[in-house]
């Protein structure tokens, strides 16, 4: 069977390449190992689907800190702005939450993968679910075709491999792409998982004394082994019982492995910031005056009006202050080393959960070898490559949707203009 393009993976990014390169007519096929399309798409946004995030393109660029400048070229061709028009022409009505999120106003997931699904039917593709691929057919720098481990082969102009990372790979992710790329002579820079938990075994950790505990508007900043500052992200993060999860633990952990890798080092600090509006001064002060508002108080019991009560005991311990201590009797030394703990309360982390623990795949095929312009590779005619498999990661809030789309929408479009029709 001949088709002018192949794409491999049924995902976000997948299923706008197909959307794309059959817009004008091509024959398209769409293969997917599984027996359903847009898996990981149906579980994103905790299952509500951030279908983009609506911020001027620099900004979105800098929330991809895994070589998302990058995609400047593929933004060009598809932007969120693009996206949230496409999706609204569908009949998707999307609305905008904190930090600039999209969603369908249905809040489901399935709304979005139906749509899809339904669109790419509409425009003819021809879809191959349980076809599992064995391998990309090459033949004098070009590509020829696939061959399925069914056996059956699948001659084309042009394959888009969209088949993801290593990441939640009971989605189908289990980087079965990386090998048909290194076949191609593309080199994979190495995997690592980002937007992950990380992972401690301080004390207070291993007792698990905080388990369960939340944080809300604080900061949490990486440090390297020399004492720099690597990153700091502001927002919510919950304490766990192997270490720190939550929003903002998520947004760090890439900056964790790095630094990790980079220092060859054991563990990090990571550091709380329970105030970051405030400077120790101002907690120093503001603190005392809550105890010296009501002297006969016990400061464990004063400390409950701006701190969780299951931090307090491991603060007064790191400070040196008994729990029975009262405004009459407290050390003013101490007492600033109880101010700069809750503006620096530092944890030490050895890493972070498995990749296929995370949420997004670090690490990918190497950019050098792909051109942004179209998603082609350099080195093979007719092979594209598009989402999670490249070596580009973002943030969570809609940012890595958001260059699986657009990557996606511009690998079909050039697998067709730039490809000949005829056989």
């Amino acid at each position: 069977m001949k088709y002018d393009v192949i794409v491999i993976g049924g995902g976000s990014a997948g299923l706008m390449a197909s959307i794309a390169a059959s817009k004008h007519g091509a024959r398209v096929l769409l293969l997917d190992k599984g027996e359903k399309l847009g898996r990981k798409l149906g579980i994103s946004g905790g299952g509500r689907c951030n279908v983009t995030n609506n911020k001027d393109i620099d900004e979105l660029i800098k929330h991809i800190p895994g070589n998302g400048r990058f995609l400047h070229s593929s933004f060009a061709n598809f932007s969120n702005k693009d996206i949230i028009s496409f999706f609204e022409n569908l009949g998707i009505r999307l609305k905008e939450e904190d930090n600039g999120r999209m969603f369908p106003v249905t809040d489901k997931a399935k709304t979005v993968v139906d749509t899809l699904v339904g669109q790419i039917r509409k425009q003819g593709v021809e879809i191959k679910l349980n076809s599992p691929v064995d391998t990309i057919l090459y033949e004098d720098d070009r590509v020829l075709g696939v061959r399925l481990k069914s056996g059956e082969t699948l001659i084309c102009h042009a394959v888009i491999v969209a088949s993801g990372g290593k990441s939640v790979p009971q989605t189908g992710s289990t980087g079965d792409g990386y090998h048909w790329a290194e076949k191609a002579g593309h080199t994979i820079t190495e995997l690592f998982p980002t937007e992950v938990p990380l992972t401690s075994n301080e004390p207070f950790i291993a007792s698990k004394e905080l388990q369960g505990l939340s944080l809300r508007d604080v900061a949490l900043s990486v440090w390297n082994p020399k004492g720099k500052k690597i990153i700091e992200h502001t927002g919510d993060m919950i304490f766990t019982h192997f270490g720190l999860s939550g929003p903002i633990a998520l947004r760090c952990s890439q900056f964790v492995v790095k630094a990790l890798k980079q220092f060859n080092a054991g563990n990090i600090e990571v550091a709380v910031d329970l105030f970051p509006e405030k400077s120790v001064d101002e907690v120093y002060s503001e603190s005392l005056k809550l105890a010296e508002l009501e002297p006969k108080k016990a400061v464990k019991n004063i400390l409950k009006a701006i701190m969780p009560e299951k931090l307090i005991p491991i603060m007064l311990r790191k400070s040196g202050l008994t729990d029975t201590l009262t405004f009459d009797n407290i050390p003013r030394q101490d007492w600033m080393r109880l101010a700069k703990l809750m503006k620096h309360f530092p944890i030490r982390v050895y890493g972070t959960l498995s990749i296929e623990d995370a949420f997004v795949t670090g690490g990918g095929i190497n950019l050098k070898e792909v051109d942004p312009r179209t998603m082609e590779s350099k080195l093979v005619n007719g092979l594209y490559f598009c989402g999670e498999i490249l070596d580009i990661h973002g943030y969570t809030g809609g940012y890595n949707i958001t260059a699986a789309f657009s990557t996606g929408y511009t690998a079909g479009l050039n697998a067709i203009l730039n490809q000949p029709r005829s056989y």
